[in-house]
C-alpha cells in the first residue's frame, strides 16, 4: 500500500485545518495509508517511508513559518537523491498573497527533485493586523473543500500509480 505523508505546522489553527480537511478525504479514497504529522514530529525516516507528499505551512513574513522550515532544514541532506521523482503538492495559509512562502517550498521541493503534481494551494485569511495574525483562524468550507479535494486527488494518484 502506498503512503501519503502530510507534513505541516499551524501556530493559529488555520493550516491544521487545512491539512486535516485534506487527510480526512486522502483517507476516503481509500487504497493509500495517510500519515499527518506536525513538522516539529516529521523526520528523515517519515520522508523516506512516504511514497508522497503534502507539505502545508502559513505564511509568516512573506516566507514559510520558521518550525516548517526547520523541518525542510533537519531533512534536507539525510534523504538528498534518495526520494527523487516523488510526487507532493503544497498549501499555504496566508495573511497577505502566499506567494513568498510558496515559492521558497518549490524552490526545496526542487532541490529534492520532487514531482509538483498539482499547483500550490493559497487560503487568504487577510489578517493584516497583529491581532488578527495572531487570533485562532476558521477556515471557511469552500477553501477547506478545495483543500480536501487536493488531499483526495494525491491519494487518488498515489493509488492508482499515476505518480
Amino acid at each position: 500500500m502506498k503512503t501519503l505523508l502530510i507534513v505541516y505546522h499551524s501556530l493559529t489553527g488555520g493550516t491544521r485545518q487545512m491539512a486535516e480537511a485534506a487527510a480526512q478525504a486522502a483517507r476516503q479514497e481509500g487504497g493509500v495509508a495517510v500519515r499527518l504529522l506536525t513538522a516539529a514530529q516529521a523526520g528523515p525516516p517519515d520522508l523516506l517511508a512516504a511514497d508522497g507528499y503534502l507539505f502545508a505551512t502559513p505564511e509568516n513574513l512573506a516566507a514559510m513559518a520558521g518550525l516548517m522550515k526547520d523541518f525542510f532544514d533537519r531533512c534536507y541532506y539525510p534523504v538528498l537523491e534518495r526520494i527523487q521523482g516523488r510526487p507532493y503538492a503544497a498549501m499555504i495559509c496566508a495573511g497577505s498573497d502566499g506567494a513568498g512562502a510558496l515559492r521558497q517550498l518549490e524552490r526545496i521541493a526542487t532541490g529534492w527533485r520532487l514531482k509538483q503534481v498539482a499547483p500550490g494551494l493559497i487560503v487568504c485569511t487577510h489578517a493584516q493586523t497583529p491581532e488578527r495574525i495572531l487570533a485562532p483562524k476558521t477556515i471557511e468550507p469552500p477553501d477547506l473543500a478545495r483543500c480536501a479535494e487536493l488531499g483526495a486527488g494525491l491519494a487518488a494518484g498515489l493509488g492508482a500509480g499515476v505518480f
